[in-house]
């Protein structure tokens, strides 16, 4: 038996945040949430796969930003967080998810043909090497990333995509503040192109998890010589050695 989500409870979460969602963004999230419990029996894509645990840690906290339009890109979507629930919220928004394991994102490409939605693309590749295309540098209005790395490493990662005046939104534990991460990072973020514009603790209801989203605005061109090749910006992070 598939487990699955309760329709009611999910908008009711939503509308909490602020978010009204029809019957069809409804049933958009119970399928993806369906798709990605059967699928995560025979690959690694998330350790969380209780309907609760999903709809609060992956679908609430990936929509947290709230409304976005615009283009985007989603750099690391792994299973497709944050990316495909802005989506399914949002349906304006024009997405691109990246990600550099094949079957992830064989995956993304079976839920977008599921769920029927338009204005969403898939990417199987490195930032490092996406960047560099002149169809995706600079071309984004957000960029927006839920991955595990340090800031540094992550704002060469996406800021190269970023139009001036975007938006590159991070998620991040509210550790980022304590661990002086932020700090650590503005020498990469300025080098970039980029500015923190905000640092903003995110409280999601019946939650108790300490998030943020750390938003970085695109204030001038990034340099050629950015992002370095694939794994150079790991091994020799801009600015301070990474310890």
């Amino acid at each position: 038996m598939i487990r699955t989500m309760n329709k009611e409870r999910l908008k009711q979460y939503f509308a909490q945040m602020g978010i009204e969602l029809d019957d069809k963004q409804a049933y958009a999230f119970i399928r993806y949430y369906e798709m990605l419990v059967e699928k995560n029996k025979v690959m690694n894509l998330t350790a969380i796969t209780e309907p609760e645990d999903v709809l609060i840690k992956h679908f609430a906290d990936s929509i947290s930003p709230g409304p976005l339009s615009g283009r985007l890109i989603d750099v690391g979507t792994g299973a497709g967080f944050p990316g495909i629930p802005l989506k399914i919220a949002f349906p304006d928004l024009q997405v691109t998810l990246l990600d550099s394991l094949k079957k992830r994102v064989t995956f993304l490409d079976e839920v977008i043909s599921e769920l029927k939605l338009s204005g969403i693309s898939t990417f199987h590749g490195r930032a490092e090497d996406l960047a560099r295309d002149p169809g995706h540098r600079e071309k984004y209005d957000l960029v927006v990333s839920r991955a595990v790395a340090h800031m540094s490493i992550l704002s060469e990662y996406c800021l190269p995509f970023l139009k001036c005046d975007g938006r590159f939104i991070a998620y991040k534990s509210k550790k980022y503040l304590e661990e002086n991460e932020a700090s650590q990072s503005e020498t990469a973020v300025k080098l970039l192109g980029g500015k923190t514009e905000e640092i903003r603790p995110i409280s999601l209801p019946e939650c108790d998890a300490d998030r943020c989203l750390v938003i970085i605005k695109k204030i001038s061109h990034t340099p050629k010589q950015y992002p370095q090749k694939a794994g150079m910006a790991k091994r020799m992070p801009i600015g301070s050695p990474l310890k």
